[in-house]
């Protein structure tokens, strides 16, 4: 984060202002010292005087001159309290987004807590399956998820996030960056557990040896980037302290650069998501399923693709993180996307999960049954196709006599039908004998 003087009066000739009624006098006598003597010598070389509000809250050349007076010689706590009766006295509009944060923060974080309480209750209360370790780490990255939608909601939000920083007390400014310190460590470690969820239930559903070690592969370098990213996030200011108390300028430290902190890790993130969804999809074309099926296997692994796009999109927010001049209003954005990145995540990776609740309870809407019809003429092989497990009837013909050479056979075998059959894509006659359902089918053949 840059040093916020800079921010004295650079968006003063981009607002339309309409005019307070207050006295310009009252509004000049208020001003630091630094910034009164700055006000009165760019008046000077003006066309206004200061007595014209009009005048010098709509002259651009006057407010340049300001700002670069009061660049050289006010504090940055200086600076905020000019810009703020700057702004009032001009009459600028008092800008809020916390509401709308706050309802997305609230209402995405219940529909996450919904997704993840109905697949882990699923499975333990109705199919009555073993859990994996793609569910315990959805679980632990949901337990980590509610403390941070609290310091997003209780925190940021009560302490500035979404407003003009000049309108926000100095004590509640380094509140405000406090707590976002936490929460850009949260958003790293809740990153790497989501993807280690969606990594181990990839390695469960691809049993062959060299797609596992792949996968193992895999999930080494994530934990390796999750847990490297983590350490630098928390030491990445020496003092640690110096994170929240740099804003003002008044105290000593050095941290790294934060902003390419923040772009290494979304890169690295996007390129991990591609190579993840590789994965999957390089192993469907060599499994033995309908095209309709595999069709939707597909698209149950591009559901994906959503959190890589937000990620993506998130990258926008990233341009002038750590290097604002007003952080409060320009870091919502960064706030906002994270936020939607890591729900929308949770809600993907529990969609396995729940389609397969869906196809449990609407079978005739979305589930699959396949009728086959076998005709084979064998001659007078009957006797071999008996001794096989057939039962065989003689048949009769059109006309209703007996023909010796027209056998019926009936073949009565068993379908089993399993919860995990959604998940379980390469070994589909591996099903163990957990939450299945059995079902028998007749098939008449005709010899």
């Amino acid at each position: 984060m840059k040093t916020l003087v800079n921010l004295l009066f650079l968006l003063l000739a981009l607002v339309p202002f309409t005019f307070a009624q207050g006295s310009i006098a009252d509004s000049i006598a208020s001003l630091p010292p630094c910034a009164i003597s700055c006000l009165v010598t760019a008046v000077k070389a003006s066309p206004c005087t200061l007595t014209n509000q009009t005048c010098i809250c709509t002259n651009s050349a006057l407010q340049g001159s300001v700002e670069a007076c009061v660049f050289k010689t006010c504090t940055v706590k200086e600076g905020l309290t000019t810009k703020n009766t700057t702004m009032t006295t001009c009459g600028a509009p008092i800008r809020s987004k916390v509401k709308l944060g706050r309802t997305v923060g609230i209402t995405l974080g219940c529909v996450s807590a919904i997704f993840v309480a109905t697949r882990i209750g699923y499975k333990l209360a109705v199919s009555r399956t073993e859990l994996g370790w793609d569910d315990y780490f959805i679980v632990i990255t949901f337990m980590f998820g509610i403390p941070n939608t609290i310091l997003i909601d209780r925190g940021t939000f009560m302490s500035g996030l979404g407003q003009d920083i000049w309108t926000v007390p100095f004590a509640e400014i380094t509140r405000f960056v406090r707590f976002f310190y936490v929460l850009e460590i949260f958003y790293f470690l809740e990153l790497a557990l989501l993807k280690l969820s969606l990594l181990f239930f990839y390695e469960r559903i691809f049993p062959a040896r060299n797609i596992k070690r792949v996968m193992w592969a895999t999930i080494i370098f994530n934990c390796v980037f999750g847990l490297t990213f983590v350490i630098v996030a928390i030491f990445q200011c020496r003092p640690i302290s110096h994170y929240w108390d740099k804003w003002d300028g008044e105290h000593e430290g050095k941290c790294i650069n934060i902003n390419a902190l923040a772009w290494a890790n979304a890169a690295i993130s996007i390129a991990l998501d591609i190579w993840m969804l590789a994965i999957p999809l390089s192993q469907l074309v060599h499994l033995k399923l309908a095209w309709k099926k595999k069709i939707g296997v597909a698209m149950m692994f591009f559901v994906g693709t959503f959190v890589t796009v937000v990620s993506i999109l998130r990258l926008q927010s990233l341009v002038s993180f750590a290097n604002s001049h007003n952080p409060t209003w320009d870091q919502w954005d960064v706030s906002n996307w994270s936020t939607i990145e890591i729900n929308v995540g949770i809600m993907c990776a529990c969609m396995p999960a729940m389609r397969v609740i869906l196809v449990r309870l609407f079978p005739k809407v979305l589930g699959t049954t396949t009728n086959a019809s076998y005709h084979a003429k064998y001659g007078n092989r009957s006797q071999d196709l008996v001794k096989s497990g057939f039962s065989a009837h003689v048949g009769k013909s059109k006309n209703g006599t007996g023909n010796a050479s027209v056998i019926n056979y009936t073949k009565t075998f068993e379908v089993q039908h399993g919860d995990n059959d959604e998940e379980v894509l390469v070994q589909m006659n591996d099903l163990g004998n957990k939450g299945k359902v059995t079902s028998n089918h007749s098939s008449e053949i005709s010899l």
